[in-house]
């Protein structure tokens, strides 16, 4: 079965919202580390706030910036996008492989994701925003989490701020990058396994 994993950049607080207010960079090392994670994904799930503000970064990223970032921008194109939407009454930008999900409640949006899950292909990369990613969560959908938490705090809203009860993770993996990012890679308890690597480089590779 397909694993969903919440990759995401945050700050110590564990905000996840308007990144501009207190990300200052993501380094060419942190950004390979990013780009190996992307490779097992083939879809993003994405709420329609955040798909918004991808698609008015991503595409002009193909041809700018370093061959790293802009492999990332091509691994964007490429995968699948379901964009989540509880009314579907806004249109979306248009995005190569882009497509609306209409979810108008938990239920409905568990049963899309555990079916997503259970067909074939690579793993499913939960996106932002805060509020959307909080809901997949919630639902105990979520198989992996990968941190990457910037040394800074910031008011906003965090990933955990409205779970409804206790989540109990498993430390497999951490990584620090030279601009002070720290990569921590988790499983729920419920999954986690008894052999554990010796870094989370071993987790990438």
């Amino acid at each position: 079965m397909r694993k969903v994993v919440l990759q995401m950049m945050t700050t110590l607080n564990g905000r996840l919202d308007d990144p501009m207010a207190w990300l200052y960079g993501v380094s060419d090392e942190q950004y390979r580390a990013i780009d190996k994670l992307y490779a097992s994904y083939d879809t993003v799930l994405v709420g329609r706030t955040t798909y918004e503000e991808m698609a008015a970064y991503w595409p002009g990223a193909i041809s700018e910036g370093t061959e790293t970032n802009r492999t990332m921008a091509r691994r964007m194109r490429d995968c699948r996008k379901l964009v989540f939407s509880r009314s579907g009454g806004h249109a979306l930008t248009a995005w190569n492989n882009t497509e609306q999900v209409v979810a108008a409640d938990d239920g409905e949006l568990a049963s899309f994701i555990s079916g997503l899950k259970a067909q074939p292909g690579g793993d499913i990369h939960l996106s932002g925003g805060a509020s959307f990613a909080q809901s997949v969560i919630a639902l105990g959908l979520v198989d992996e989490f990968h941190f990457f938490v910037y040394p800074a705090f910031s008011p906003g809203m965090a990933w955990f701020d409205r779970l409804p009860g206790k989540l109990d993770l498993q430390l497999l993996g951490t990584e620090k990058f030279e601009n002070g990012v720290i990569a921590l890679h988790y499983v729920p308890h419920r999954l986690a396994e008894k052999a554990r690597p010796d870094s989370f480089t071993d987790m990438l590779t």
